[in-house]
C-alpha cells in the first residue's frame, strides 16, 4: 500500500512537469517526483532486524548495509543543488520576461522571420 502512494507521488510529479504551464510549478513538480523516488528507494532498502554498522565488540549481529544510506544522502544533496540551479535559471528568465508561463517565454525568445 505504501508503495502505491509513493508511485502516485512520482506520477503526480511527472505529470506536473509535463502538463503545468508555469515554470515554478514545473520546478515544484520535479521536487515532488524526486522526493517520491527517494522515498521508494528508502522503502526498498529498509529491512527489519538489522543493526547500525557501529563497532561495539559484538560480532554476531546482522548489520545494515551503509551504502544505500550514502546513496540517499548524495541524492538529496544533488537534488537540492539542481533545484537551486533551476530556481536561479527561473529568476534569470523572469528578469527578461514579464511572466513565467512557458509558452510565453518560448514565444518571446523565438526568432521569427518575416
Amino acid at each position: 500500500m505504501l508503495e502505491a502512494f509513493i508511485f502516485a507521488t512520482v506520477l503526480f510529479g511527472f505529470f506536473g512537469i509535463i502538463f503545468k504551464e508555469n515554470l515554478m510549478m514545473k520546478i515544484i513538480a520535479m521536487d515532488v517526483m524526486s522526493t517520491g523516488v527517494i522515498a521508494y528507494y528508502v522503502i526498498v532498502s529498509s529491512r527489519s532486524g538489522l543493526f547500525t554498522p557501529i563497532l561495539n565488540g559484538v560480532a554476531d549481529k546482522n548489520y545494515a548495509d551503509p551504502v544505500p544510506q550514502a546513496v540517499i544522502l548524495t541524492a538529496i544533496v544533488i537534488g537540492f543543488s539542481i533545484q537551486a540551479l533551476m530556481l536561479v535559471g527561473a529568476m534569470k528568465l523572469a528578469q527578461n520576461n514579464p511572466t513565467l508561463a512557458t509558452k510565453e517565454i518560448e514565444k518571446n525568445n523565438t526568432l521569427t522571420k518575416n
